[in-house]
């Protein structure tokens, strides 16, 4: 039996909490496709465990084989309903920051004013994440901290991203081999899926090094003008920007993933139409 790994972002992608409206429909069918033995289904997401459970119970959403959290920072296979870390991806990604937790490097960030601390609950041992004001300029400001950790021997990957819902700008400081595109690829070699096997689906700055490298992937209609305009501007063959004529849905949050689903794997465009008759 080919197996298929479906890998999507959840807030504003599957989850439809952003301001553009769902398919009443999508729902559903997502839920049929994810249930199918062919499909190895794959959260990655900015949440922590505590806030990916409590987005299934919300929004009854189908549960995963494998969350990808924290922005690419931790990694749990999940059988039974049972949450299991996979520590090879700690032991893979802790070099980068020499010994040190998130705690240590915040210490070493402190006399960036522009940073802002986000709650307790939102940082994790290889995540560091703050709020950033939208007229500070990102750029300057990460090159300013990635020259501060390199004088420490810390290899970080910065990531920048903007809550429009919030109007507020977010950065996580993550080891420089983790990220949603790393842990995707770490999860690929383990399971044993090809590129051809692997699809992503997303919506935001936080999904770009996702999005530009050659995992193919889907930005579902809804997202972030900004990023479908840097996207489009690349011309990549393994991207799909979602238009909303699949099946007559508009292409928003699920809906978008089910249209890149069709497109990429003809075997599960058949099993959609026979859902859908």
């Amino acid at each position: 039996m080919k197996r298929f790994l479906l890998c999507t972002d959840l807030d504003r992608t599957l989850i439809p909490n952003g301001p553009n409206p769902q398919w009443p429909s999508a729902k559903a069918l997502f839920r049929k496709l994810a249930a199918r033995e062919e499909i190895c289904l794959a959260y990655v997401t900015g949440r922590h465990r505590a806030l990916i459970e409590d987005a299934i119970a919300e929004f009854d959403l189908p549960c995963p084989d494998f969350a990808i959290a924290d922005v690419g920072a931790s990694i749990y296979q999940i059988r039974a309903e049972e949450w299991l870390p996979w520590s090879t991806w700690e032991r893979h990604i802790a070099p980068d920051w020499g010994g040190m937790h998130s705690e240590g490097l915040a210490s070493l960030l402190r006399g960036f004013p522009e940073l802002h601390m986000q709650e307790r609950e939102k940082q994790a041992s290889f995540k560091l994440s703050y709020y950033v004001h939208l007229d500070v300029d990102s750029g300057a400001l990460t090159a300013r901290m990635r020259e501060r950790l390199q004088r420490e021997g810390i290899r970080a990957n910065l990531i920048w991203s903007i809550d429009e819902l919030a109007h507020i700008g977010l950065l996580d400081v993550l080891p420089q081999s983790a990220g949603k595109l790393h842990a995707i690829r770490f999860m690929m070699e383990r399971q044993h899926f090809s590129l051809h096997d692997t699809l992503f689906a997303g919506d935001s700055g936080n999904d770009l090094d996702v999005l530009l490298s050659d995992i193919p992937a889907v930005l579902v209609a809804n997202a972030d003008p900004e990023i479908k305009s840097r996207v489009a501007a690349t011309g990549r063959e393994a991207l799909y920007i979602a238009t909303g004529e699949y099946l007559s849905m508009n292409g928003n949050y699920s809906a978008g993933i089910l249209e890149g689903v069709a497109h990429f794997w003809p075997e599960a465009a058949a099993w959609l139409q026979e859902s859908e008759s």
